[in-house]
């Protein structure tokens, strides 16, 4: 079997950031799907369960009600490993030029007195919501994205090297 594209990425080097994780063709139009990694896989502890579902339902509100963004996202929601979230969003852009709505939806947290979508009727486990630590994650987020605004390595991923055999196919150790 091929190696899926996001497991080529060396989560032992990549840092928080926002990252083109692959580009599909749909019919006539792309889709791009970017990583936008909150912590650093393997060093950072991942994010309290409850905040991230936090966070996904207060982050995917405030994208889906931005006038200029609503319309390009397909989808928000929180990777499987708990070290950030995935966003899809329609055509391609260079992972600098969604920069400024992903600051504005974090910063959009620190605001929030309630989570949207937070009852039983909206939401298949209404009771694991942790809006203080989705505001501290979310404060942490905008921070370390404000320092490192200009540094590449928030836009760019590490590739883990592969070793290649004598006749040329990659050994994968799984």
């Amino acid at each position: 079997m091929d190696l899926i594209p996001s497991f080529s990425v060396d989560h032992t080097k990549i840092v928080p950031g926002i990252f083109t994780s692959r580009v599909d063709t749909v019919g006539n139009g792309t889709l791009t799907t970017y990583d936008i990694r909150v912590t650093r896989p393997n060093r950072e502890p991942a994010v309290d369960v409850a905040a991230m579902h936090t966070l996904e339902h207060l982050i995917a509100t405030f994208l889906r009600n931005d006038p200029d963004w609503k319309d390009e996202l397909i989808y928000w929601g929180p990777m499987g490993c708990l070290t950030g979230f995935y966003i899809i969003l329609k055509g391609t852009r260079a992972p600098q030029e969604i920069y400024d709505i992903l600051l504005k939806a974090f910063q959009s947290v620190e605001d929030a007195q309630t989570v949207p979508g937070s009852t039983a009727e909206n939401c298949g486990h209404y009771l694991m919501h942790n809006l203080g630590m989705a505001k501290w994650y979310a404060a942490r987020f905008v921070n370390y994205l404000t320092e490192n605004k200009d540094n590449p390595a928030i836009y760019e991923y590490p590739k883990t090297e592969r070793l290649v055999t004598d006749d040329g196919q990659q050994f994968f150790d799984s």
